[in-house]
């Protein structure tokens, strides 16, 4: 069983092309957002960009600056008869730091408590900017797939949790270790990144990473004692040039690593087809816009991933003689639209945002022979809420969560209350 490598550009854009068609009608969506827009091009004088933690340390002229964001929140589970315990918690404490070494070179980490006992480096990166255009960066460092991957600080999303299709599809926090160059052309109001980075690990000391249920959440490596085979890709391009639009496009591909080929000989071909089969070519799209014009906000994002080698794979990992399920391709979207209804209200100095978002993904999209594709991978999800945002660092949140897979009756529900920070 011999890798093929990652699939082919025309292969991509096949099964692309014939994927669901839910998820066909999402991507019409978010190109439908863009006529919201009243303004021409050359009217334009004020552009809308985005800037997250990173940026604003990147963007300071200080030579030491600190930063950090949080969020507590509270989820109860209720209905369908049952009583269920409530859950508080810590869920994220970040500490930010930026150091500038020169008017060109900075450096950036973020470290982050989880459930108050568990520590990660979530960034950790050096900036060098040669100009505006063009700046090179290495270290530990965001994917850049989607909105919330880049965008995570939780007074920058609405809903007390993170969108699922960004827990599933695109694993958020998504980091790896890497190098590549980032900038921004504003004469053609486009902001771009690409890097070189280890990839998703699927098998390591003799454990199956990937999966149906999770997908290719548990193969991010976050920089801790990473290993690597072949270096992945991963690109994003957005455009800011229509006022209050911003519209994203981004792409990872690339094979996974696994521990099998550490310490075997190049020209042992049965070793190396053993360790071709605990491998998978991954290639992964994502479109997302936002539209924000007096008081509302519209946010959309696509993802659609396509895996090769996941026969191979599944057999090589079976366990007691049961075929591993992960999918040979996966989608999710979501849609979403909220509105400051103190907007209009001169003596409120603060924004409420009623929202609501629907989304739906699937990491069973499609399967490999021999595979049965399993359903309850599919969910349906709809959230609806407030967020009541004091100040510009901080925002209560609640909302109601309805969660159904493609084999359910009833959606199973959860509210949620929480705080979050960002300063």
């Amino acid at each position: 069983m011999v890798f093929d490598g990652i699939i082919t550009t025309n292969s991509f854009v096949e099964k692309l092309i014939v994927t669901d068609m839910k998820a066909r009608i999402a991507i019409m969506l978010l190109i439908l957002i863009a006529i919201f827009s009243t303004e021409s091009i050359s009217q334009i004088t004020n552009y809308d960009t985005f800037t997250n933690s990173a940026g604003k340390l990147l963007e300071s002229d200080r030579k030491l600056s600190i930063g950090g964001y949080g969020q507590i929140d509270y989820n109860q589970p209720f209905g369908n008869g049952q009583n269920y315990n409530g859950k508080l918690d810590v869920h994220r404490l970040v500490l930010l730091f930026g150091y500038r070494f020169s008017n060109k070179l900075s450096f950036v980490t973020e470290i982050e408590f989880e459930h108050v006992k568990e520590v990660y480096v979530e960034q950790a990166f050096i900036n060098y900017s040669f100009n505006n255009y063009l700046n090179f960066r290495a270290g530990l460092m965001l994917i850049p797939m989607g909105i919330i991957n880049e965008y995570h600080e939780p007074t920058t999303f609405h809903g007390v949790e993170r969108p699922l299709i960004d827990k599933y599809i695109s694993p958020t926090t998504w980091r790896e270790l890497g190098f590549g160059f980032t900038g921004s052309i504003p004469e053609i109001s486009v902001k771009y990144q690409l890097y070189l980075v280890n990839g998703f690990a699927s098998y390591n000391d003799g454990d199956a990473l990937l999966s149906g249920s999770n997908g290719l959440r548990k193969g991010r490596q976050k920089g801790a004692k990473s290993f690597i085979n072949s270096p992945n890709m991963t690109s994003k391009i957005e455009y800011y040039g229509i006022l209050g639009i911003n519209l994203g496009l981004s792409g990872y591909f690339g094979k996974t690593q696994s521990s099998l080929y550490n310490g075997i000989s190049k020209n042992d071909v049965t070793e190396n087809m053993i360790a071709d089969s605990s491998v998978i070519g991954t290639s992964m799209i994502g479109v997302d816009a936002r539209y924000r014009r007096k008081g509302f906000e519209i946010r959309g994002q696509f993802y659609y991933v396509s895996n090769s080698n996941t026969l191979e794979y599944n057999t090589f990992t079976a366990s007691d003689n049961t075929l591993n399920d992960f999918g040979k391709t996966m989608y999710g979207y979501y849609a979403e639209v909220s509105y400051d209804v103190f907007r209009l209200v001169d003596k409120f100095n603060s924004q409420l945002m009623p929202f609501v978002r629907y989304s739906n993904y699937d990491t069973q999209s499609s399967v490999a022979k021999d595979l049965t594709k399993n359903e309850t991978f599919q969910k349906t999800v709809i959230t609806t809420g407030l967020n009541w945002k004091i100040h510009h660092g901080v925002v209560l949140k609640s909302d109601f969560q309805f969660i159904k897979s493609k084999l359910d009756d009833h959606y199973n529900k959860t509210f949620n209350a929480g705080i979050a920070l960002w300063f």
